[in-house]
């Protein structure tokens, strides 16, 4: 069960690879887009954070800002952002603070087995920071494109 559409967007502050910690309230007055992913360097999260750095200079026309979120540490967030050139801040959240105020911590299925995971989710959070727009358990094809086109049609 996800936030609500319209419900204030829960306040954190996280380390980020910036080598600054990340508030939300740092971002009022802007478009932000936090997409939780599993894990740094697997294919589906690997193409996701590609896809979302491709289309970075167009979301931020858009006055809007894109961080993703992990339980990686970072050490691990610094190696994929170089790896990939990634031009956006990566969010660390090994103590799972952020993944369940969220409420993208939950119970995954993979071949048979059941296990604790990030369930992979975007949320698009408004200048006043509130949540306008929740995608759950994400397909990572096409997702940032899909992303930015709900933000072209909310700021037009």
């Amino acid at each position: 069960m996800t936030l609500k559409i319209n419900s204030k967007a829960p306040a954190f502050i996280s380390t980020s690879t910036s080598k600054n910690n990340y508030s939300l309230n740092d971002s009022i007055g802007k478009y932000v887009v936090l997409y939780f992913y599993p894990k740094d360097n697997t294919p589906g999260c690997t193409l996701e954070t590609k896809d979302f750095n491709k289309l970075l200079s167009s979301f931020k026309k858009l006055n809007c800002e894109v961080y993703g979120i992990s339980k990686d540490n970072l050490e691990s967030h610094n190696k994929f952002r170089d790896k990939y050139n990634i031009k956006f801040d990566l969010l660390a959240d090994e103590e799972l603070k952020l993944l369940k105020k969220y409420k993208v911590w939950g119970k995954k299925k993979f071949m048979g087995r059941e296990f604790m995971g990030t369930i992979r989710t975007t949320y698009l959070i408004d200048k006043k920071g509130k949540i306008l727009k929740v995608w759950e358990n994400v397909k990572v094809n096409d997702h940032a494109k899909e992303v930015l086109e709900t933000l072209k049609n909310i700021t037009k």
